[in-house]
């Protein structure tokens, strides 16, 4: 190269790296993240109720994840385990969901997927629910976003107490759907912006509307830098809204409604960005925080082929639908390898090269293989099972799943110990305990050891003076 073209060369290289060109490289991050949708609620994963064309878009231009795990079967534990990459007991937000009441949150020091996407200059969003403490001090903003919109806790949670709301069950949330002004009238639910309530009662009818629309504005205002927009939707959570003119008068299909309203909603974002040239250099990610609420029937989703739900440390409380596309994502595959939520960090950090802090142990692996299709067999062999209260309870390993369920009000009972072989099995209805007793004592010795190591090593969650 003659010197002069080389000096060219180089100023162009520097003129790139000054006006961002270079960083624009970096690929873009979208988890959609909604809460209590069952493994059977998509069409892609067997739904033959709901419609759901643009999350099976995900699927069919990238990976649908068949056996993809999240760390709690309630809300608050799963959330903190899919920002740190944690099993909940390790960041001390194991004991079951936050209430407006509540006094404690993850705790700043707690290294997140946004806090890890900052440091390197990436513009960081959170738009829904949060539900990891509504104190400022434990707000998204503390924990690695540039800026949050939407509802601190669970949307049939009333600010401040939580005292005054309406009729519960399935029956109560008949009563609420056929009255779409109940939104405002029978709830004090929050709406935060940053760290303040900007609307009490929220409107419910438009969040998923309006969580989108933000997401959409914030990917149009950052397009020419990296960008992650995490959108932990609050819905089909009960009680479940849409905005009037989609609204389906009908009660029994108010769940139906609402997953087809988000579907329209996650729609809305993609065609964002195609039109902004950005798809293909844009992670998308969509998946759910538990299972579905069954005892609210209607009001509630399906399991498909997985035994109970929300709350159960059964295949149905845990085991989530899972759909992403983005850079080196095959189309139109599917991945049977055991992963979870909190793989997300590390696959993350490993995508974009800069490796997580030291000194600070989490739980989740780098499963970028299993996202590109590069490996076949997951590093993760194994998975804890906790309770909705944090209590350990099971440890899958390879096919084998072993679930110890000591009884909550009389310790004089001896716990029921259930072994199943999910590859045969998913459905978990062959209980092979009996069978299998050396089994069941390896496993449950293995599940102790590793509990063991991070009850010894927990951290401290955030917590008010």
């Amino acid at each position: 190269m003659k010197p002069a073209t080389f000096f060219k060369a180089c100023v162009f290289s520097v003129f790139l790296f000054a006006t961002g060109t270079l960083q624009a490289v970096r690929p873009n991050f979208v988890i959609i993240f909604t809460d209590d949708q069952g493994y059977g609620d998509l069409s892609c994963f067997g739904s033959k109720t709901i419609r759901t064309p643009n999350i099976d878009r995900i699927a069919k231009e990238g990976r649908k994840f068949t056996s993809f795990m999240v760390a709690s079967p309630v809300c608050t534990p799963s959330r903190a385990a899919l920002l740190t990459g944690c099993y909940p007991k390790r960041v001390g937000m194991h004991q079951h969901v936050l209430f407006p009441a509540s006094t404690k949150g993850l705790n700043a020091k707690e290294h997140t997927i946004a806090d890890h996407l900052k440091g390197q200059g990436y513009a960081t969003a959170c738009f829904g629910k949060w539900h990891l403490g509504h104190h400022r001090e434990v707000l998204p903003t503390a924990n690695g976003f540039d800026t949050y919109y939407g509802i601190p806790y669970s949307n049939d949670m009333n600010h401040p107490d939580n005292k005054g709301k309406p009729r519960g069950g399935w029956q109560g949330m008949d009563i609420l759907w056929n009255d779409p002004e109940s939104t405002l009238t029978k709830w004090k639910t929050p709406l935060f912006e940053d760290e303040k309530i900007v609307e009490l009662p929220v409107d419910q009818r438009t969040v998923t509307r309006r969580y989108t629309q933000k997401s959409i504005d914030f990917i149009k205002a950052n397009k020419d830098k990296p960008f992650f927009v995490y959108l932990p939707h609050s819905m089909p959570h009960i009680p479940l809204y849409v905005p009037d003119e989609v609204r389906d008068p009908d009660p029994k299909r108010s769940y139906i409604n609402t997953i087809e309203h988000i579907d329209a909603e996650v729609g809305r974002l993609l065609k964002t960005l195609d039109e902004l040239k950005l798809a293909e250099n844009t992670y998308v990610i969509y998946t759910t925080d538990n299972g579905p609420w069954l005892p609210f029937r209607h009001h509630g989703g399906s399991a498909g082929p997985l035994r109970e739900g929300k709350g159960t440390t059964f295949e149905g409380g845990q085991r989530v639908p899972c759909v992403m596309r983005g850079p080196s994502i095959p189309a139109g595959s599917v991945c049977d390898e055991l992963t979870g939520t909190i793989d997300l960090l590390p696959t993350i950090a490993a995508i974009t090269g800069k490796a997580l802090p030291k000194g600070r142990k989490i739980d989740g692996l780098d499963v970028s293989g299993l996202w590109k299709g590069t490996e076949k067999k997951s590093p993760r062999e194994e998975f804890l099972h906790y309770t909705s209260r944090g209590d350990l309870e099971g440890l899958r390993s390879g096919n084998w799943k072993l679930l110890v369920k000591k009884p909550r009000r009389n310790n004089n009972r001896s716990p029921q110990v259930f072994l199943f072989d999910l590859g045969k099995d998913v459905g978990e209805q062959n209980n092979l305990a009996e069978a299998k007793p050396k089994v069941v004592k390896k496993l449950q010795a293995r599940m102790e050891a590793l509990d063991a190591e991070i009850t010894k090593n927990a951290r401290k969650p955030w917590f008010k003076n």
